[in-house]
């Protein structure tokens, strides 16, 4: 790196990736000071993936440029330099990505990263499926999906998968039954056959299918709840199957639209093809430009307050408005307003797996908008 550095005519360099719960940017050179993803200019830059300045001493600047896989926020880099021009700026613009290239292509064998990242020892149930899941955030300039998962090291069977190909974005969420190994194996069978039949170009009706008789066959007293859906890109014509999970929300125009995509509960992924000859349904509505659709499991809403009630849905709609309200990038909408919202409440106590994802549409014809810049 510092080779590297000298070659571009650049300063010291420092590379901050975010821990696991995305609340802090951790330095990958030892010694080097943790920054708060909230409370800092290198945060500011991470939260809303855009170039920051910041006077680090007299006469001497940080650049800090955010560090990106595609849609998939990785950290930062800071660059220390007395002077910014137009060269140097793209130079750092072009040591960011090599970075970011650097990152991904190693952190699959590497433990490096996996240590930086962690706060406390991970639990085998949730190693084993952290293991299967993808990048937290996958998309391109008309669609993003991104997902969070809480808590971060204890969890049991819950997980998120999506794709993206050039017509169509798959996403998924599971929740198994129980909290221990055996329900993250659930899952990750779940998640091999939703990726094999997905490869394989079948449809939502396939695909469930294809999971149903996985479980019934290897795992035969277990099962787990879904939503399976596709988006059309071209179209924004939205389609799921519900497999007796809460129902995605519709969020529009900054709004939840209630009701609008509850539909009658079918029995859990494993269970028909064991119980039941009918077929699965699968729905469809068409999205506006700007849509948000929200998939979650059950823990968000039945996290404990202090009064020994549930957190609920009334306040989880709150949560969404509020966030949506911000005007920020569909991941940050995640991370901050909803999942960190919900945690960090004095009176809430999460008792179960917590999964969010979130699915934000804009049409070919159409630029989406543009985030606001929040300090925070």
């Amino acid at each position: 790196m510092a080779r590297r550095n000298e070659a571009f005519g650049l300063g010291e360099v420092v590379i901050c990736l975010t821990d696991l719960q995305q609340r802090r940017l951790v330095a990958l050179t030892e010694g080097l000071a943790t920054l708060d993803i909230d409370a800092s200019v290198a945060g500011w830059c991470y939260r809303t993936v855009s170039l920051r300045i910041e006077d680090a001493d007299t006469g001497v600047l940080c650049l800090w440029l955010p560090v990106v896989d595609g849609a998939e926020r990785l950290g930062v880099l800071g660059v220390r330099t007395r002077s910014v021009d137009a060269v140097r700026l793209r130079r750092c613009r072009m040591l960011t990505g090599i970075v970011a290239m650097a990152i991904t292509s190693k952190r699959a064998y590497s433990d490096s990263f996996a240590r930086r990242a962690r706060v406390e020892r991970m639990q085998l149930p949730v190693e084993m499926l952290r293991a299967f899941l993808p990048p937290r955030t996958i998309g391109n300039a008309h669609v993003v999906s991104t997902a969070v998962l809480e808590p971060a090291y204890e969890i049991g069977g819950d997980a998120f998968d999506h794709s993206l190909t050039q017509s169509t974005l798959h996403a998924a969420i599971l929740d198994a039954m129980g909290h221990d190994l055996a329900s993250g194996l659930t899952t990750s069978v779940a998640l091999a056959g939703c990726r094999n039949a997905r490869r394989a170009g079948a449809g939502l009706l396939d695909l469930v299918g294809t999971i149903d008789q996985a479980l019934a066959q290897w795992l035969p007293d277990k099962f787990c709840t879904g939503i399976l859906t596709q988006l059309d890109l071209a179209s924004g014509v939205f389609r799921w199957c519900n497999c007796g999970h809460p129902p995605p929300v519709l969020i529009r125009d900054g709004r939840v639209v209630d009701g609008a995509l509850e539909r009658t509960a079918q029995p859990p992924i494993g269970l028909p093809a064991r119980f039941s000859d009918d077929p699965r349904a699968v729905h469809e509505m068409p999205l506006e430009p700007g849509d948000r659709v929200l998939l979650h499991t059950d823990g968000v809403t039945e996290a404990r307050t202090a009064g020994g009630g549930e957190f609920g849905m009334d306040r989880f709609t709150d949560s969404i408005i509020l966030a949506t309200a911000a005007g920020e990038l569909a991941a940050e909408s995640l991370r901050r307003r909803l999942i960190h919202s919900i945690l960090d409440s004095e009176d809430s106590d999460l008792r179960d797996d917590a999964t969010m994802l979130l699915v934000e549409w804009w049409p070919p014809a159409v630029k989406p908008a543009q985030p606001a810049a929040h300090m925070g």
